[in-house]
């Protein structure tokens, strides 16, 4: 017979290991749910309302969410800062899936002059989806803070594009959801944003923003019918990332867009497929924080191949 003290420590062992198979159960189910269930069973987007908002919409991420929502269905709104490029998606759009579009020429690095502007053109339509997508780099390598080039204005404009951005955009569309009682914002972070990122930390602050305001407004609003979702990739070929090729590895923007999209409903955080979300838990494990952060690493920038997420993405 056991004496007490162990009886209580096999006792308090079995709970610990039961609750790690229940906790690792739970994980597996919401990853077939997210990535495997959801390409059987997609929710229709139309029921949201008829049009759908897409900032940065005129190349990578950006213009194959605008796409792929104009293939299910919804009419689209592209913002961004180039009017030719606007013009050329808008007619692709509606020749390919012959839906209504609008254009809105701003440029985000302008900061808060341009949504008034924005709200205006808004102004009347059944917004049901809003993909704040819109972001920029500060350079096209790894970086110490102080080696940001035009480090005042740079600063500046990386701010208001990828974190001002969000929440202006979704003041904006909000309110008309919540009156009709559906809507979907999707905001597009980065896997540089789920851990503190050296040599991308601007940007990896400014997409921890994006994920942290996207759960909280989820919370806020999902009471009133209103999904917020957060969506973290990794590598994705846009022209940020050099068009580097696609593998198993690295999604296009067109497949990336598709699979995210088949996740609304299923998670309100995701990777956007199931590729991205397994190196996540890979670089997670083979690259602990500790060691991630630490001077030695910093200092091997070869290492940081391993840390480039969808950081360079282009929006």
């Amino acid at each position: 017979k056991l004496p007490v003290s162990d009886s209580m420590l096999a006792i308090f062992g079995g709970f610990t290991v039961v609750f790690h198979l229940l906790k690792l159960a739970w994980k597996c189910w919401c990853g077939f749910r997210q990535f495997v269930w959801s390409e059987l069973w997609h929710v229709d987007l139309r029921t949201y309302g008829q049009w759908a908002v897409v900032t940065g919409a005129t190349s990578g991420i950006g213009k194959a969410y605008a796409s792929e929502l104009a293939r299910r269905g919804l009419d689209v709104v592209l913002v961004s800062r180039s009017d030719d490029k606007l013009q050329i998606i808008a007619k692709e759009i509606e020749d390919q899936y012959g839906r209504k579009t609008r254009t809105i020429q701003v440029d985000f690095t302008d900061g808060q002059s341009i949504y008034p502007a924005i709200a205006e053109e808004l102004q009347g339509l059944e917004i049901g989806i809003l993909v704040n997508n819109v972001g920029m780099a500060y350079s096209d390598h790894f970086a110490y803070f102080l080696e940001i080039p035009d480090a005042e204005q740079k600063i500046t404009q990386v701010v208001n594009c990828n974190m001002l951005s969000v929440p202006q955009m979704t003041r904006l569309v909000l309110p008309g959801m919540v009156e009709r009682g559906t809507g979907l914002i999707i905001n597009i972070s980065s896997e540089a944003g789920v851990r503190p990122q050296p040599l991308l930390s601007l940007y990896s602050a400014t997409k921890i923003f994006v994920t942290y305001f996207s759960q909280c407004l989820h919370a806020e609003y999902k009471s009133k019918g209103i999904i917020v979702q957060c969506v973290a990739p990794f590598m994705v070929s846009t022209n940020m990332t050099k068009n580097v090729s696609v593998n198993c590895f690295v999604k296009s923007s067109s497949t990336f867009a598709s699979e995210a999209l088949n996740t609304v409903g299923h998670s309100s955080y995701t990777s956007g497929c199931l590729s991205h979300a397994l190196q996540a838990t890979a670089l997670a494990i083979l690259l602990p924080d500790w060691f991630r952060m630490s001077p030695f690493f910093i200092r091997n920038q070869p290492f940081q191949a391993f840390s480039l997420t969808e950081n360079y993405n282009s929006k």
